[in-house]
Parts: C-alpha cells; sequence; structure tokens
C-alpha cells in the first residue's frame, strides 16, 4: 500500500475530497485481508472512474477493429492481410496498435493457428485454409488508454473437435467473468475457468496469463488460469484486467518459436484455443469493457 495518510488528507485518488470521507475505509478493509496474509493490491492498481471510462473508450475501437476482422475473414487470405486491416482501421478510428513495436514484436496484431497458442506473427505465407481456427489478438492505445480482447475463428466448416474447443474456450472465459467479484480472489476465478476446461477434458497453459491493463499495456497483477481459491491477490473495485486463458485440447506443456523468438506453440501439436477480454471489477461483480 502507499505511505499512510491522515484523515483530513487529500485523498489519493485524486477526488478532491477528504481521505476520511473518501477511501479510507476502503484502504482499510484492503489492510484487514493484508493482515491474513493475502496479496493486495496497491493503489497503482485501482483505476479511477475516469481512468475506467478512457479504456472503455478506447475498448471501442478495439471492439470495431476485431468486428472488420469478422467481417472480411476467410479461406484464401494471408494473416499479413489480417495486420493491415488492424492497422488500417485502428488508424482511421483514431488509435494505434499497441503490439506493434512492443518489446520487438514487428507487426500490429497477434494471429495464431490451430497448435500455435499465441504471439502468431502475421506472414503473406501463411495462408488461412479450410478448417483452421484462428486467435485474433487486438490491444489498442486511444488517446493514451490501452484496451485488450481476442477472438477466435473458425475458417469454414472444421471438425467436431475443434468446433468444441473453440466453444468451450469461449465458456471458460464466461465461467471466469461470472467469478470476479470484490473481495474475493483471482484464484476463486482462475479455479472457475480451470475446472470447465478440465470437465471438458482439456487443460490450460499454465506459464502465460493475462495481465492488468488500462494505463500501460501490460501492468500487475499477473492473472494465473489454474491457481487455487482463496490463492492469488484480493479482487477489488477499480481493479482492471484480461481474462484470457489459453485452453489446449492435450497437454498444457507448451514451446517458444526459436526463430522469431515469440510465437507459443502446444508441445504435443495439438490445437488450442483462447477468447480475451479485458473486466473491470465493480462492487457487485464486474464490467465487461472490451470483448
Amino acid at each position: 500500500m502507499s505511505k499512510k495518510l491522515e484523515r483530513n488528507d487529500p485523498c489519493w485518488c485524486g477526488s478532491g475530497k477528504k481521505y476520511k470521507n473518501c477511501h479510507m475505509r476502503f484502504d482499510e478493509k484492503i489492510h484487514g485481508f493484508e493482515l491474513e496474509g493475502h496479496i493486495v493490491p496497491g493503489h497503482d492498481i485501482i483505476k479511477t472512474p475516469e481512468q475506467i471510462e478512457g479504456i472503455r473508450e478506447s475498448g471501442k475501437v478495439n471492439i470495431a477493429v476485431l468486428d472488420y476482422v469478422a467481417e472480411n475473414i476467410c479461406a484464401g487470405i494471408s494473416t499479413e492481410q489480417i495486420n493491415k486491416w488492424v492497422d488500417d482501421k485502428t488508424r482511421e478510428l483514431g488509435g494505434i496498435p499497441a503490439p506493434l513495436g512492443y518489446e520487438g514484436f514487428p507487426k500490429s496484431v497477434c494471429t495464431s493457428i490451430n497448435d500455435e497458442v499465441c504471439h502468431g506473427i502475421p506472414s503473406e505465407d501463411v495462408i488461412l485454409k479450410e478448417g483452421d481456427i484462428i486467435n485474433v489478438d487486438v490491444s489498442t492505445i486511444y488517446k493514451g488508454y490501452f484496451s485488450d480482447s481476442s477472438r477466435m475463428f473458425i475458417i469454414g466448416k472444421t471438425t467436431p473437435d475443434r468446433e468444441k474447443l473453440v466453444r468451450v474456450a469461449k465458456e471458460c472465459v464466461e465461467e471466469g467473468i461470472k467469478a470476479v467479484k470484490p473481495w474475493t480472489f483471482l484464484g476463486d476465478m482462475a479455479d472457475a475457468v480451470n475446472r470447465h476446461a478440465k470437465e471438458n477434458g482439456y487443460s490450460i497453459v499454465v506459464d502465460i496469463g493475462g495481465h492488468g491493463v488500462g494505463l500501460e499495456f501490460h501492468e500487475d497483477p499477473f492473472v494465473s488460469y489454474v491457481t487455487p481459491k482463496g490463492t492469488e491477490m484480493l479482487m477489488v473495485p477499480g481493479m482492471v484486467f484480461t481474462i484470457e486463458p489459453m485452453v489446449n485440447a492435450g497437454t498444457a506443456e507448451i514451446y517458444q518459436d526459436a526463430d522469431n523468438g515469440w510465437t507459443i506453440y502446444t508441445d504435443d501439436g495439438k490445437p488450442s484455443a483462447q477468447w480475451e477480454v479485458t473486466v473491470a471489477v465493480t462492487e457487485d461483480g464486474c464490467e465487461v469493457l472490451v470483448w
């Protein structure tokens, strides 16, 4: 937590109110969980209503870009064409593609096909085929605020097994959303996600998870989807993070492309699926800001 404030000091949130009339009881409640040994968020993790509105507006651009991809994606196009759509549409709407140049990433979107778990790099040489499943992961900077979401697309007609994987991956996100409640734990959400995946015979990637987002592309906390109930960081109103479990048809084991240093694959070559949303914790649950 931040340095101790006196009751009559201005509140740390910038509201202009006295601390005692704003976040003092909120902080005391968090401190109670901290004394019990739980991981708790610092003030830097908690967004103000104005910041959440900025993320929400950024999310509108992000959603519009994914809608445009959904209207046009089909067999026979390259993943580089998807990259061009995303870059052009984002800029047309006044945004900036967040992935471009992030830690050296060379494109404006991630396109991950079949056994690619995440961070697939668009290429003129990768052509979508009938039966492919692909995750298109779009992230946007708009007026200084970051938003992040992804969708799965089935190209034409695919196998029943792949259709089920895509459906269950989406259901895992929906289970996670339902489990986001203030004054419970990220592990509670993770448990809901992991249980649904396991009940359907799937596994969740352990080593890569979600993240805080809003003022930066990736912020604390790291969001796991395999941890037990009652563990991980306390969820409190104002936290903003992604729910984006990577659901594998086979093993949870993965490996990284040694040549490009980005793309992650399933270790057994079986397909993987992922949907991503950005949520804000509210007083009685959560708001899905971006999907």
